[in-house]
C-alpha cells in the first residue's frame, strides 16, 4: 500500500504573503480540479482531560482571522471546545498529493452569522437539526425518523425554520497552518507559517518555516 508521490514541488516563493490567503488558493486549485468535498476537514478536538477526538465538519468561511464552520455545540466537539477551546483542523487532498493542517483557538461566532448560514441551508437539513441530539445514545433509527417527523409538524406551514439555540458556529483563529505538498522520495515539502506577536496587537504577522519532512 505504497505509491510514489509526484515532484510538483512548493517553493517559498510560491506562498501568499498571509495563510489563509494560501489556503483560498488551495482550496480553489482542489474545487477546480473536482476534488471530493474540497472544504471538508478532520477536526481534531480534545476535552478538559486531555482525551482527543476527531471527525469530519465542512469549512464554511474563510475569514481574515481565521476558519468558520457550523454545528451543534451540544456534541461532542462542542463539549470539547467549550472545556478547551483549541483545536486543529486538516485538509486531506488526496488527489492533489497535498494537505493543508491549521492549528490555533476557537471562539463562538456571533448569533447574527449563525442565524444567517442556517438560513441558507436546505430545509430538510434544519429540520434535522431539531431533530437530532447529536452524539447522545440512541434506541435506533425509528427513535430519529419519529423525531424527524415531530419536528416537520411543530414547523408545518411555518415561514423560517429558526436555528435551535444549541447549534452556533466557530470561528479556528490559527496560531500555525502546514501546507504539505508531495514529492518522490519521501522528500516532501512542508511549509509553516508561524504567528509571532501577540494577537491583540494589530494584524497578524507571519514567519513562514520549512519542516523536515
Amino acid at each position: 500500500m505504497r505509491r510514489s508521490y509526484g515532484d510538483r514541488g512548493l517553493a517559498e516563493s510560491e506562498l501568499a504573503d498571509e495563510p489563509i490567503a494560501q489556503l483560498g488558493r488551495w482550496l480553489a486549485e482542489a474545487t477546480g480540479v473536482g476534488v471530493t468535498e474540497p472544504n471538508a476537514m478532520v477536526l481534531a478536538t480534545a476535552g478538559a482531560d486531555g482525551q482527543p477526538s476527531a471527525r469530519t465538519v465542512l469549512l464554511k468561511g474563510l475569514e481574515a482571522d481565521g476558519l468558520v464552520f457550523f454545528t451543534n455545540t451540544a456534541s461532542r466537539k462542542g463539549r470539547e471546545l467549550a472545556a478547551n477551546p483549541r483545536a486543529s483542523a486538516c485538509f486531506p487532498w488526496y488527489e492533489m498529493e497535498r494537505q493543508v493542517v491549521a492549528v490555533g483557538a476557537v471562539e463562538p461566532v456571533d448569533r447574527a452569522a449563525v442565524q444567517a448560514y442556517f438560513d441558507t441551508r436546505p430545509y430538510e437539513s434544519r429540520i434535522g437539526s431539531w431533530a437530532s441530539a447529536q452524539s447522545t445514545v440512541i434506541s435506533g433509527r425509528p427513535e430519529l425518523e419519529a423525531a424527524y417527523r415531530a419536528v416537520e409538524e411543530r414547523f408545518a406551514g411555518a415561514e423560517a425554520v429558526p436555528a435551535p439555540p444549541y447549534w452556533g458556529g466557530y470561528l479556528l483563529r490559527p496560531v500555525t497552518v502546514e501546507f504539505w505538498q508531495g514529492r518522490p522520495n519521501r522528500l516532501h515539502d512542508r511549509l509553516r507559517y508561524r504567528r509571532v506577536g501577540a494577537a491583540a496587537a494589530g494584524p497578524a504577522q507571519w514567519v513562514v518555516e520549512r519542516l523536515s519532512p
